[in-house]
């Protein structure tokens, strides 16, 4: 997909399909209660950890949005105004789309929307639209602090890693004022902030990556490793509960950042994917990857509900990965018709935010 200068990176568009198969294959493996495969245990292929804790998926998109602003903008003046009417345009239609149809299948099955209109007017500040809503609150607080992050990111690069420490002291002072802080780390900028900034270091340092093969895989393997321990002890939902105690999740988003930073340098520096035969799928369906990422939730819980109960058991981990990267590339017509006739007829109206 273009962005808003007219510039196509596939590479970055191979790298949101996976983001958002991991979201889908974590929805799809475990729902919310852990069906049909339990939250206990740990893949034997320890990288599947990645996996079975596919939620990290949401802090590669955010890394990834972060490197994308930092590759357009870096060095060149912006038009603010211009530049959050476009964000408005790209994200906002979907996003009306399909509170309307979440409103109207509550609607239809007879339930009060007091909750839902709550849930939306307050989704301006708090972490409570539908439908992973939530990523958008969050991407547009980052937003409206873009323009400082840019001027630090213009001075010195490293200053962006001063404010990532700052967000760690915060986290850390809030873990031990309220006893828990993976719910504001989760769910919010207080944590997300680490991977939008260091999405932005990537690509001002991407020359330690690109080319470098090895030392990139050494790190993606100790932070699968990492992650491997992270889901052993527990993951998301049992250390030992929902929202957890434990002081990971002070570190967890910069651990997350670092990370997938590195492999989104890696990978847009280092390869060019071609627009044709499997790469170009792959490339689209990441185009496509917001629509995914918003409709997936009408229908990943009911595809493994159904699989599990009319195909064959699917409680085992590696045979539900199987089915959810079926369902996942199935996937790919709805998300090429929501973006073909709900948010591309909105993309006319963008304006250029780049000065010079």
């Amino acid at each position: 997909m273009r962005s808003s200068t007219g510039v196509h990176y596939i590479a970055l568009d191979q790298v949101r399909a996976l983001a958002a198969f991991m979201v889908f294959a974590w929805h799809f493996l475990h729902s919310s209660s852990g069906d049909p495969v339990p939250f206990e245990g740990v893949p034997a292929f320890f990288p599947f950890a990645l996996l079975d804790e596919g939620h990290t998926g949401v802090a590669l998109f955010m890394g990834l949005s972060g490197y994308l602003f930092a590759k357009l903008l870096e060095g060149r003046r912006l038009h603010y105004g211009w530049f959050l009417w476009n964000r408005a345009i790209r994200l906002l239609p979907l996003l009306v789309f399909v509170i309307a149809v979440v409103a109207f299948t509550k609607w239809w099955a007879g339930e009060s929307l007091i909750h839902l209109w709550r849930a939306v007017y307050k989704g301006v500040i708090y972490p409570t639209l539908p439908n992973g809503g939530w990523s958008i609150t969050v991407e547009f607080h980052f937003y409206l602090l873009l323009p400082v992050f840019l001027a630090l990111a213009t001075r010195r690069g490293w200053y962006l890693l001063l404010v990532v420490a700052g967000a760690i002291v915060v986290r850390a002072y809030l873990w031990f004022e309220r006893g828990e802080v993976q719910s504001l780390a989760y769910w919010t900028l207080v944590g997300r902030v680490d991977q939008f900034l260091l999405g932005m270091v990537a690509y001002r340092y991407r020359h330690w990556f690109v080319g470098r093969h090895a030392r990139v895989t050494c790190i993606l393997l100790l932070f699968a490793a990492f992650y491997a321990w992270f889901d052993w002890r527990g993951g998301f939902y049992l250390q030992p509960s929902y929202p957890s105690p434990n002081a990971v999740w002070v570190y967890l988003p910069a651990l997350e950042g670092v990370a997938w930073a590195v492999l989104i340098a890696w990978y847009d520096g280092s390869f060019r994917p071609r627009p044709a035969g499997v790469s170009g799928v792959v490339a689209k369906i990441g185009a496509y990857s917001y629509s995914i990422y918003l409709f997936h939730f009408f229908i990943v819980f009911r595809a493994a509900d159904w699989v599990d109960g009319h195909i064959m058991s699917i409680g085992n981990f590696y045979v539900a990965v199987l089915w959810s990267l079926l369902a996942f590339v199935l996937m790919w017509p709805v998300g090429y018709l929501s973006f073909r006739y709900i948010e591309s007829p909105f993309l006319r109206w963008r304006r250029s935010y780049l000065l010079d």
